[in-house]
């Protein structure tokens, strides 16, 4: 009788005993997707923070130039009007990283407000008065800055995503990925010639 007992007990602790693996492995496998993908979306509210910081300095660089360059009507609404479609797509949220079109509508936006402060930039070449205006020069910098640290904040969202996309496509956690519905990630791609910050010193 006990030995009939312990034949079924023991396939039946053997099933328990597995089913608490997977189970266990599934559930950590999880979690690390919660949380690489939340990773993930941290990096980009940084890239967003810091594209949110140029967008707040360009009225007033706007402003200070067209002190000096009113004249330069075309240049200052080329920038107006890059800035204001920037900051349209600046309002999605980070549902953004899950839909690949919008997050390159985002990015076009992006690189067309940063070639138009370059063209603006350039036009200040030709007014020295401009260029000694210590209010000019203190955005110049806090520009300069920024465009630094969208490089930096571009750079370290690209990793986040690498990890995370490496991490869901990799067998069999790519089978939970697609069960629980974690998607692979965009990268930030910088536009063409756009692979250093733009120079911003006179």
């Amino acid at each position: 009788m006990a030995n009939r007992a312990l034949k079924i007990i023991i396939p039946i602790a053997i099933v328990v005993i597995l089913i608490l693996i997977i189970y266990g492995s599934f559930t950590g496998t999880y979690n690390k997707m919660v949380t690489m993908e939340e990773g993930v979306k941290a990096s980009w509210s940084q890239v967003e923070n810091q594209y949110q910081r140029r967008l707040d300095l360009i009225p007033n660089l706007v402003e200070t130039v067209k002190g000096y360059a009113s004249h330069e009507s075309d240049t200052l609404t080329a920038v107006a009007e890059a800035r204001a479609s920037a900051g349209g797509v600046m309002n999605m949220s980070d549902d953004l990283l899950d839909d690949p079109a919008a997050f390159e509508r985002f990015q076009e936006a992006q690189s067309s407000l940063g070639g138009a402060l370059q063209r603006l930039l350039v036009v200040t070449e030709n007014y020295p008065e401009l260029k000694a205006n210590q209010n000019f020069l203190a955005l110049q910098d806090q520009l300069e800055g920024t465009e630094n640290r969208i490089s930096v904040e571009r750079k370290r969202f690209n990793d986040s995503v690498q990890s995370y996309n490496t991490y869901i496509k990799q067998f069999p956690r790519m089978i939970i990925a697609n069960m629980a519905g974690f998607d692979e990630k965009p990268y930030f791609e910088a536009s063409s010639g756009a692979e250093n910050a733009p120079k911003v010193e006179f």
